[in-house]
């Protein structure tokens, strides 16, 4: 059964004599009605104190040792050791391991790796000055729930009772029927800016499909160079992530690659930053042609940076017969077909935005006033999209369910029509790889008439996601246009408007509506307005000048000339006012 007499874990220090005495616990056998024997207990205790760390010993029920660990002063590695096929079953080994503190309690950790390896039994004992003092075991019993006592005495174990619990768990665990996991990822959140913060990451994870298990903030000046963290507390996170039995580890900032590769090594769970967590979002929620390829450019741009090699993996040289020289290295062809990729995907994009560019031009001949629904996202810009238009597009209270700009024709009740558009929603911190890909879309608010900028009135954040609402704007060049502020959700929020002038409506319930419908209109109407123009014959050949600068309303021919109503912009009926006199206004 034992392969080696290997020790195994951090030897690093440690005199070879003790190694020796540690390698000569392969030769100790425990009868098969002890439990833990005192002598045991004792030598252990012995050699944690000469080393100041956490010894695990592995017993099978014939009471041989298979193998031997050492830790530091605060843990030890739990491996996995299993002497059935059948994972469901007990695995026929207990596991004894002291903890350097004198603290004979099992902690989260223990009673963790319990339930995954399936030991027969997990034991802690606590050893102070080169004695034993308490020890603990705990056990598996129904449906994954653990059977433990309080710490005993050292010199008090039950062997006897412990045995016969180890019984008894072998003849229930892994006969009842599996439980049926949810499939959906355990994520362990890691910040250093604020809690508000975390709470956002929180709900992303979710959005993506993830289960927040648990979410800690370090206070930090400036990230650690090589773990973000700090050496202390990723430490304290692996043994948090394992006692949680985490599948994700997610920070929120972005992280370098040479940052998640150690991460990974140490939190030996998958990690991932703030911004790809965001772009799988976007993955998931892309639905149009466009917003596919915007997403596959972005995920591109974002990995071309951090593609690191990985050991032999992204070395090893491609070259051999019949080629010349040492050839490419993995990681040299990684990158090379990532840029080929991204060549393509910004072709098609340029393709799909000649055609944006065209619809958008046919607008501008028409001269038809564009409204952009700007805002934090799943500030309900959607909801009020559908309210407004009678719609249905995809609403969901969820981030970034809108990624496709959306537009809707409306009109006035001065019968003036404009176009409402959806935009995709902001956020804190969005990647820079996201506002590239994604900036044709994004230009619908830098090229709209009217900005109506939602904010969430049911959110304690709101005049912080302004702010940024703000600031993305500001980075986009739409800063020139009227504003309309507008408070959504004010049946859940606030009643009174916590930024000025805003208008407080309700997409659910309809409440506010008319009064925006009416500042829309009175913005519009200062942009487009309903010009009458009489040209005798003897000017009909401007007419053919002023028909494409706007929307034609009517058009009347008399015995004196004809008279021409259209909606123009106050910038071109001065142009032809200074062009041609007033005398071509209707008097």
């Amino acid at each position: 059964m034992k392969q080696t007499m290997q020790v195994h874990g951090n030897l690093e220090g440690v005199r070879d004599s003790l190694i020796e005495t540690l390698r000569a616990l392969y030769d100790y056998e425990v009868d098969e009605d002890a439990f833990l024997p005192r002598e045991l207990m004792q030598t252990l205790s012995r050699l944690t104190a000469q080393m100041n760390r956490e010894i695990a010993l592995y017993i099978t029920r014939d009471g041989e040792v298979v193998d031997v660990s050492v830790g530091t002063d605060r843990d030890v590695e739990l491996r996995d050791y299993r002497l059935r096929r059948n994972a469901e079953r007990l695995s026929c080994v207990r596991c004894v391991h002291t903890h350097p503190n004198g603290d004979g309690h099992l902690s989260d950790v223990d009673l963790s790796a319990l339930r995954s390896f399936r030991y027969d039994a997990m034991v802690a004992v606590g050893c102070r000055d080169g004695e034993p003092t308490f020890v603990q075991a705990a056990f598996l019993g129904e449906k994954g729930s653990v059977l433990m006592d309080d710490p005993c005495r050292w010199y008090r174990v039950p062997e006897a009772e412990w045995l016969r619990q180890v019984e008894e768990s072998d003849r229930i665990v892994g006969w009842e029927e599996p439980e049926v996991k949810s499939g959906r990822e355990r994520a362990v959140l890691m910040g250093i800016e604020s809690e508000e913060s975390l709470a956002e990451l929180a709900r992303l994870a979710e959005t993506a499909g993830a289960e927040v298990v648990a979410s800690y903030l370090q206070k930090r000046d400036k990230p650690d160079t090589g773990l973000f963290i700090g050496r202390g507390r990723a430490d304290e996170l692996s043994r948090q992530c394992q006692a949680l039995e985490a599948d994700v580890c997610i920070f929120d900032e972005e992280l370098t690659g040479i940052q998640v590769r150690n991460l990974e090594d140490l939190l030996r769970v998958k990690v991932v930053d703030r911004t790809t967590l965001i772009l799988d979002i976007f993955a998931q929620r892309a639905s149009s042609a466009e917003g596919k390829l915007q997403v596959e450019l972005a995920q591109l741009q974002y990995q071309s940076t951090r593609l690191i090699g990985q050991g032999l993996v992204l070395s090893r040289l491609a070259g051999g017969i019949g080629t010349r020289g040492p050839g490419e290295s993995k990681l040299e062809m990684n990158r090379r077909r990532i840029r080929e990729r991204m060549t393509e995907l910004r072709r098609r994009l340029e393709a799909v935005e000649k055609q944006r560019a065209i619809r958008r031009k046919s607008r501008e001949r028409n001269e038809i006033p564009v409204v952009a629904l700007v805002g934090y996202t799943n500030a309900g810009k959607s909801t009020l999209l559908n309210r407004m238009t009678g719609s249905d597009v995809y609403v969901q209270d969820q981030l970034f369910a809108t990624l496709d700009a959306v537009s809707r024709r409306l009109e006035t009740a001065e019968h003036t029509p404009y176009l409402l558009v959806d935009t995709v929603g902001f956020i804190r911190k969005l990647p820079h790889a996201l506002v590239s890909a994604f900036r044709s879309t994004l230009e619908e608010a830098a090229l709209a008439d009217v900005l109506l900028i939602v904010s969430d009135g049911a959110s304690e954040e709101m005049l912080r996601q302004h702010e940024t609402v703000e600031q993305v704007l500001s980075d986009l060049g739409a800063t020139e246009q009227p504003r309309i502020e507008v408070i959504n959700k004010c049946d859940l929020g606030q009643a009174v408007p916590a930024i000025p002038g805003a208008v407080m409506v309700s997409a659910k319930t309809g409440e506010g509506l008319d009064e925006l419908a009416g500042r829309i209109a009175a913005e519009i109407q200062q942009t487009f307005a309903p010009v009458t123009f009489f040209l005798p014959f003897s000017q009909y050949g401007v007419l053919s000048q002023i028909r494409p600068l706007g929307r034609v309303v009517s058009e009347d021919y008399t015995d004196e000339g004809t008279e021409l109503t259209i909606m123009l912009s106050a910038e071109d009926r001065d142009r032809l006012v200074s062009r041609y006199g007033t005398d071509i206004l209707k008097k």
